[in-house]
């Protein structure tokens, strides 16, 4: 991680303008290159080259005599071949000498997120010259690698930083064995260890432990990203800060301004303080702040903490984590866009929202990269001047960025953080890590809320999503005694008028609903309960009921993604569930997972994903029609036969009336029920047949055997979606998503063998 201060020269080794501070200068389209010694033209990608000069020199000490730009290592300066931006030596003799540089760095357009060719860009500049290091960097994202020239291109380590201009050979040969950044199992085991510092120390349940724990990690959250934005030197979370502070309990004075920080995103009650002893506090602080987690990962970050979830609740509060392999896949299968608003109304720790929110927020970026490369190409065409074609794309740069600014209300980023990604947790705990977890990841969570999945909230109502992912907590029951109250329902005036604002009429109509419907069972707000038959309504699988609030959320059209015990698809108790299901939407795809995929979550059960495409208004009209011509045929079909049966019985229940025969009576009337009840199931499902007959339509079944996880958790071959962990033998094309894309193009090949398989 870096400094807190800048790193002074050695002696001998830097020119003395390595102690000046230097500032990106600008001024009439013009940049100033400061190793170059002359004005640019100011393009974006210039000014990205030059922002990272200034930061070479002021926080790591090099000189602007030990760096170059532009330098081909074959072809000399220029060059269009394996050309780095920014070449640095050791020292300034070093480069005078010709002698091999110790970092090469690869600038990246801005709005790219910085993947394997990249990396492989900066890996060819290294290689040919034999530097030690390289980095990748834009203004979003800045990676640090080691080249390992004993082995092929392509086998690179990524690394925690690079050497500053001070560090001596052994702080370089360190660098290089050592200082690599966490990887997930390194994370994980050093939050398992924390959380063991605070059981052991405050003797805590597991659960409490790891309430202390979101509260360290927040105020770590909160010190770099205070660092970051305001560019500030001094790190607060270090145990020597701790220990320079004259409070009774400084760590607690840091959670104090963290609230403030996140306050209005409700993560922490306004009386909550870290409650641990200020010895226990600082060894947590001191575990912990040698890791910067702005700088890792966010992937990693986030496998690492619900691995860590993952060990740390399992069986403690009877939930599970999807693994991030399920996760992906279901995710990918549903094929999310921009503009489509997601919703998991058992959220847990936010598996699906993070990564919903991380594939359309990359393809936003991914859009406004092309488009500046388009219009960069277009002006190409033209016969411009250098400043006019700089000044043109400088303008063409603010406006893109100004389209995806986060931090900018209505722009493309801010809408898919604030205005698509919803969800709620039941458990106070799990909304928490959910909220958490997402922050972690970029943001995004101020539309998760701890609040009961059945019951709306929010932006949470019915009709209203395109996308439904899910994995209820199964086994579960909603008891009878299960009733809505005030709490329930319940908001401030002022989330009432920010919520009527942001969702007009529709809100207004769902909390309508669910007031209505106060002091009465849970079960009460859905039909599934009730089996269609009346009867009283008594306790209820959670799953079940989670299917149906599901499919309520989603808009005409949407489509959704869950994850159900087996039994839902085969006990034929449940039929009238699978039912349900059909009335309302295509069965898009079932997958069977293998029996041990939730062992190491800490559940046993047999799952299958279920994916749903709701109907839309024509879907549904046309459903109903065939429904209703099925049935008509079939009530034709019987009625004569009714009709005289129903006569004889009826007949025969007369005369056993007349001859005062009670027990014949009794019987013959038992008779006309059973066969009422009979014939009515026949009719049921001869017009269900009729009906599955004429609504027909092709359905993907897959039965995966691996699926990225062991029964212990760990990383196994993965034949859902295309990785870099597929079992032997199989390629992309003959993933599980694959073959359903392809299905999903082309169903007639698959039934006719056709496919390619």
């Amino acid at each position: 991680m870096r400094r807190s201060t800048t790193p002074k020269a050695a002696s001998g080794l830097v020119s003395s303008n390595t102690n000046s501070e230097l500032s990106v200068r600008r001024e009439g389209g013009k940049i100033w290159s400061h190793i170059r010694q002359k004005w640019l033209v100011e393009t974006p990608e210039e000014r990205v080259r030059q922002a990272y000069v200034v930061t070479l020199h002021n926080e790591y000490g090099f000189s602007l005599d030990q760096m170059d730009e532009e330098l081909s290592p074959l072809l000399g300066r220029g060059s269009a071949r394996a050309r780095a931006d920014i070449v640095v030596w050791r020292t300034v003799q070093d480069k005078a000498d010709s002698k091999t540089p110790l970092i090469a760095i690869e600038c990246k357009a801005d709005n790219v997120t910085i993947k394997a060719p990249d990396y492989a860009q900066g890996e060819a500049y290294a290689l040919y010259c034999n530097a030690p290091f390289f980095v990748t960097h834009n203004n979003r994202e800045t990676r640090y690698w080691r080249v390992k020239k004993d082995r092929m291109p392509g086998c690179i380590e990524e690394i925690e930083n690079i050497p500053h201009a001070d560090a001596s050979e052994k702080d370089i040969r360190e660098l290089i064995d050592k200082l690599k950044t966490f990887k997930e199992d390194e994370f994980a085991d050093l939050l398992h260890s924390c959380h063991n510092v605070i059981r052991n120390r405050e003797h805590l349940d597991p659960a409490a432990a790891f309430d202390e724990i979101a509260k360290v990690l927040f105020v770590k959250v909160w010190v770099e990203r205070e660092m970051k934005e305001k560019k500030r030197r001094v790190n607060l979370f270090t145990a020597d800060y701790l220990d320079e502070q004259l409070g009774t309990h400084p760590l607690n004075d840091l959670f104090e301004r963290t609230k403030e920080a996140f306050a209005d995103d409700r993560i922490f009650a306004p009386d909550d303080r870290v409650n641990l002893k200020p010895a226990t506090g600082r060894e947590i602080v001191r575990l912990l702040e040698r890791y910067n987690l702005s700088d890792t990962s966010e992937d990693v970050k986030g496998i690492a903490f619900e691995r860590f979830l993952g060990r740390t609740f399992r069986g403690e509060i009877g939930q599970f984590f999807t693994p991030r392999t399920i996760v992906e896949f279901m995710v990918r299968m549903m094929d999310p866009k921009e503009g489509d608003l997601v919703c998991d109304p058992a959220s847990g720790s936010g598996g699906f929202l993070i990564r919903f929110f991380e594939i359309v927020r990359e393809s936003i970026l991914a859009d406004v990269d092309q488009q500046y490369r388009a219009f960069a190409a277009e002006l190409d065409r033209k016969k411009l001047s250098d400043s006019k074609r700089a000044e043109l794309l400088r303008e063409k740069y603010a406006e893109l960025q100004a389209a995806i600014d986060q931090r900018k209300r209505d722009s493309r980023l801010w809408k898919l953080a604030n205005r698509c990604i919803y969800g709620c947790d039941a458990n106070d705990r799990m909304a928490r890590t959910s909220k958490m977890n997402m922050i972690m990841h970029g943001d995004g969570h101020g539309g998760v809320h701890h609040h009961n999945g059945f019951i709306n909230v929010n932006g949470i109502f019915e009709g209203r999503f395109n996308i439904i992912f899910t994995n209820p907590p199964f086994g579960a029951n909603v008891e009878p005694s299960d009733h809505i109250t005030d709490a329930d329902v319940r908001t401030n005036e002022e989330e009432n008028r920010r919520y009527i604002e942001t969702y007009g009429q529709l809100y207004k109509e769902s909390q309508a609903r669910v007031n209505a419907s106060k002091g009465k069972p849970i079960a009460y707000l859905f039909d599934l309960p009730k089996r269609g038959n009346g009867r009283k309504l008594g306790k209820v699988k959670t799953e079940i009921l989670f299917i149906e609030r599901c499919l309520a959320l989603l808009k005409p059209g949407g489509r959704m993604g869950i994850v159900l015990p087996e039994g839902i698809f085969n006990n034929p108790s449940l039929a009238y569930v699978r039912e349900f299901c059909e009335d309302r939407a295509r069965i898009l795809a079932v997958v069977s997972l293998p029996q041990e995929t939730f062992y190491s979550s800490g559940a046993s059960v047999k799952a299958s994903l279920l994916f749903l495409g709701k109907f839309t208004s024509k879907e549904q009209a046309d459903f109903e029609k065939k429904r209703d011509a099925g049935k008509a045929e079939v009530e034709a079909k019987y009625a004569g036969e009714i009709a005289a049966e129903t006569a004889r019985l009826e007949s025969e229940i007369e005369a056993s009336k007349n001859s005062k025969d009670t027990e014949r009576r009794k019987k013959v009337e038992r008779d006309l029920i059973e066969y009422r009840s009979r014939i009515a199931d026949k009719k049921t499902r001869e017009a269900r047949a009729i009906l599955r007959e004429r609504f027909d339509y092709p359905i993907f079944l897959y039965q995966a055997e691996k699926v990225g996880i062991t029964a212990t958790g760990e990383p196994d071959s993965n034949e859902l979606n295309p990785n870099a962990n597929m079992p032997s033998g199989m390629n992309a094309e003959k993933t599980c998503l694959e073959l359903f894309r392809r299905f999903r193009k082309k169903p007639d090949a698959f039934a006719s063998g056709d496919d390619g398989r």
